[in-house]
């Protein structure tokens, strides 16, 4: 299975993640497009809005089924080796997940202000396969 992971590719810390899951993937399972390629978000039908509410996981095979925020964090944490066994015990512990929602929206708003942005936008050694030769960053 492929999954599209929509990120901010201006957002320190979203790139250290995304950075972070290319060398444990290495394209394998996940591809990526910065939330600044405004051509690739309409191809899923995203919006810059959409992408204020945090990162998006898509799954390539039906692209209607996707997550958002701390859910997509959630969802590639338990596609990982092993991350299901994790992402299930967090989801279990009572009060555990609001928590880490709460933390993740505070994180989302102020992620500037607390890692910094980047001067230019982090484009992926894994790009989703149709924007390989052509999307547009704006």
């Amino acid at each position: 299975m492929t999954y599209h992971v929509i990120y901010d590719g201006n957002c320190n810390l979203c790139v250290t993640l995304v950075q972070l899951l290319e060398s444990l993937d290495k394209g394998q399972m996940f591809q990526y497009i910065p939330m600044q390629e405004i051509e690739a978000l309409k191809h899923f039908g995203v919006t810059a809005q959409d992408c204020e509410m945090g990162m998006i996981l898509i799954d390539a095979n039906t692209p209607q089924r996707r997550w958002q925020g701390s859910d997509a964090a959630e969802e590639i944490g338990r596609l990982l080796p092993m991350g299901s066994v994790f992402v299930d015990a967090y989801r279990a512990l009572p009060g555990v997940k609001w928590m880490g929602d709460r933390t993740y929206e505070q994180i989302r708003d102020n992620r500037y202000t607390i890692f910094g942005k980047r001067s230019s936008t982090y484009q992926s050694s894994y790009p989703a396969s149709f924007c390989s030769t052509g999307c547009v960053t704006e």
